[in-house]
């Protein structure tokens, strides 16, 4: 799960110039998503997901503070124990990230890291080292919420958008490709939505290519509703839950 709870960031993550005005959500909103994990065409509630935005202030600088967390339920921890945290730390003006940290534990696995962005000199800096990044690069949490600024009805299907992430020490080139618009049915709500497909990082857990298809609410939010995948073995779906102080009206919302 720690591995799709980070896919998960970079598949909905569309960090380009075309945005809007202003910013799609506000310090104090808290978006919650279940996981749902199917190996013989059953799905069963396996973990949850959220995001947390507020506003700091970080080296002088005015930012969002978002925390992106994952966990299986208790129930499932027997099976595989998940307990990770994200944060990033968002540039109030350039939208760019400034620091990123990614604190996860998965079974007896335990990782923890710090990036610092200098976009000045164009650097990320690491434990490991000083890595040359390109002007509008973004982390997987901050490209989440640089995209929701994006004005999609400037894109037409089958149009590809493309990005630059840092993650592991590397600069990744990716896209993910408008599909269209159209109404998708979840257990919390019917919504009429963004359909998107990324191009995945071929992994231990992912095969890679346009194997995840994500559909954002088709109002001022931008914020995911459904995020459904392959996996190497089986497949997951997360839906949207609940929310709270979107700075929006959730408008999309067809009924409940």
């Amino acid at each position: 799960m720690n591995r799709f709870l980070l896919t998960l960031f970079a598949a909905i993550s569309l960090a380009l110039p075309t945005m809007a005005q202003d910013d799609a959500w506000k310090p104090g909103e808290k978006i919650n998503y279940t996981v749902f994990y199917s190996v013989m065409g059953l799905y069963v509630n396996a973990g949850t997901a959220s995001f947390t935005t507020s506003s700091a202030v970080h080296e002088d600088r005015n930012v969002y503070h978002v925390v992106g967390e994952g966990r299986t339920n208790p129930s499932y921890d027997w099976i595989f124990k998940v307990r990770d945290r994200y944060e990033t730390f968002i540039d109030q003006e350039s939208k760019k990230p400034v620091k990123f940290i990614r604190n996860v534990h998965e079974g007896n696995y335990k990782r923890y890291e710090e990036v610092v962005f200098d976009h000045g000199e164009k650097a990320a800096v690491t434990k490991k080292g000083i890595y040359k990044i390109p002007n509008e690069v973004q982390d997987v949490v901050s490209s989440l919420y640089y995209a929701r600024n994006l004005d999609y009805d400037k894109f037409k299907p089958n149009d590809k958008i493309r990005f630059n992430m840092f993650l592991g020490d590397e600069v990744y080139d990716m896209y993910i490709r408008y599909v269209g618009k159209e109404t998708i049915k979840t257990k919390f709500g019917t919504y009429r939505a963004i359909k998107l497909k990324p191009l995945l990082i071929k992994g231990n857990v992912f095969e890679g290519g346009e194997k995840m298809t994500v559909w954002v609410t088709d109002d001022a939010n931008h914020i995911p509703v459904r995020i459904e995948s392959d996996l190497s073995v089986g497949k997951v779906k997360v839906d949207l839950n609940n929310h709270k102080n979107l700075k929006y009206p959730l408008t999309s919302l067809a009924t409940k």
